[in-house]
């Protein structure tokens, strides 16, 4: 398919980013090209639109970003037989090597050699997007575009949540960014009996709430330590789901966690954090996780499953949407956290 598309482009190593018109992709063999029809906007999205230190060191402007989507397949590739021309599809963004220790043991999400769609390649924050077949994840016709636009997010939730046991377990969430907030509907759904979500941001704890929350507690209103330990009997949390990144909120997480409990980071800390590994690790005897990614395919499968069965339901959590041209208000209430997540329609 030839022409031209409208997309947002990081056009400078500095903040914003711009709409232009590209080239609409050409495919490869073995990939298809996407006509998106929702688009969402991530954390990882921020972090490039305002160029903090992470994006600085990782990407390389100009180029097309984002990598939460869904739409609808418009060509496929001569070696494509898996798919065909009018599947809706979302995709798995990690581009992996199937070749590393990693890969050859299962383990795609960890390969060393991992690239990630709309932060090393150009990604879905356009009106097409080109992708190898093997990353494609077909949706049921029935789903909307989207809420089958923030399946790859919710696997993140999936994955943290479920990488470990959590029936009948007491879990927090910490950090009710979009993701957090999947988190404790994931917990919730999956039989934790009692998930506790803490923030500082209100309107996000309210949210959290809406999303089966059992205890919401503003961590700059009460001392958070002591209020999960009132609720828990002194004993404190079986899980800990990490999702904040700040150090503050990363050590009361380790504070609260009961002995032999599980701590499990899907966070990024912009800096080092100092822990006292001594007294909250070692001498509880605890498990802690750092998550990456969706276990491919087996968390999309959790997701797909998660949302089909109306076990979960991320209606409330889609609180904007806008047309592609007016990204940057969905940006601007990411910034300011009054949003959950922000979906675009090229």
């Amino acid at each position: 398919m030839s022409g031209t598309m409208k997309a947002i482009i990081k056009h400078t190593r500095g903040y914003g980013a711009k709409i232009e018109t590209v080239p609409i992709p050409t495919i490869r063999d073995n990939e298809v090209l996407i006509k998106v029809h929702a688009t969402s906007i991530c954390g990882t999205d921020v972090h490039i639109y305002t160029w903090d230190e992470w994006s600085q060191s990782r990407v390389n402007p100009p180029y097309v970003f984002g990598h939460e989507f869904a739409g609808e397949i418009v060509k496929v590739g001569n070696k494509v037989t898996n798919l065909q021309v009018g599947d809706r599809v979302s995709a798995e963004t990690h581009l992996v090597c199937y070749s590393c220790s990693q890969c050859l043991n299962g383990n795609y999400h960890i390969c060393k050699n991992t690239k990630i769609i709309g932060v090393d390649t150009n990604g879905c924050f356009a009106e097409y997007v080109a992708l190898p077949a093997v990353n494609i994840w077909k949706n049921p016709e029935e789903m909307p575009y989207d809420i089958a636009s923030i399946q790859e997010p919710m696997g993140n939730a999936v994955h943290t949540v479920l990488s470990g046991d959590v029936a009948g377990k007491t879990v927090a969430v910490i950090g009710c960014g979009p993701i957090g907030i999947m988190a404790v509907s994931v917990a919730k759904a999956c039989g934790a009996s009692q998930v506790i979500a803490l923030d500082i941001n209100e309107y996000r704890l309210d949210l959290a709430k809406k999303m089966g929350a059992t205890t919401i507690i503003n961590s700059s209103e009460a001392d958070p330590v002591q209020t999960v330990l009132s609720l828990t009997n002194g004993d404190g949390v079986d899980v800990v789901c990490e999702m904040s990144g700040h150090p503050v909120a990363m050590n009361q997480g380790f504070k609260m966690i009961t002995n032999g409990g599980r701590f499990s980071i899907l966070s990024l800390p912009t800096r080092p954090v100092e822990l006292d590994i001594t007294n909250d690790i070692v001498f509880k005897g605890i498990q802690v996780q750092g998550i990456t990614g969706r276990r491919m395919f087996t968390t999309w499968q959790q997701v797909s499953s998660l949302l089909n069965s109306k076990q979960v339901d991320v209606k409330p959590l889609i609180t904007h949407h806008f047309p592609l041209d007016e990204f940057e208000k969905g940006f601007d209430l990411m910034i300011a956290g009054k949003c959950g997540k922000v979906v675009l329609h090229p």
